[in-house]
């Protein structure tokens, strides 16, 4: 990846974060692993599935599609409803994971990716384990 392309270019731009989206919340819904982050989403994913897709969007360097409509992110703050724990944590990382495997074909974009949400969903946990 060269210095002036962005993460979102590098992973696919828009087709790709939609792919990526669409598997993880797939996944959610299918793995047993992750039934208790699946029970803290609203039965339709389809508008958390936008807000996330804008919120990657942005997040990856690509067109700002989430803070003009929502703010800043706020992420901590707008999940303290939900508990998370390390296995929480773990769950949606694991589906993450198969999900930027399936849907970024670029190895080097995926690890970066993949690396920046490991730190932001540790960050996201506020219960004890």
């Amino acid at each position: 990846m060269s210095s002036d392309t962005t993460l979102y270019d590098a992973v696919g731009g828009a087709p790709a974060i939609s792919a990526l989206v669409d598997r993880f919340y797939a996944n959610m819904e299918l793995w047993p692993e992750a039934q208790a982050i699946r029970a803290m989403h609203p039965a339709d994913l389809s508008h958390t599935a936008q807000v996330f897709k804008d919120y990657l969007s942005e997040w990856l360097g690509g067109p700002a599609l989430y803070s003009p409509v929502k703010g800043h992110p706020r992420l901590r703050m707008r999940h303290m409803q939900a508990p998370i724990a390390s296995a929480e944590r773990d769950a949606w990382l694991a589906c993450m994971k198969e999900a930027l495997d399936f849907a970024v074909e670029d190895r080097a974009a995926r690890l970066q990716v993949y690396g920046n949400m490991e730190k932001l969903a540790d960050w996201m946990r506020n219960k004890e384990d």
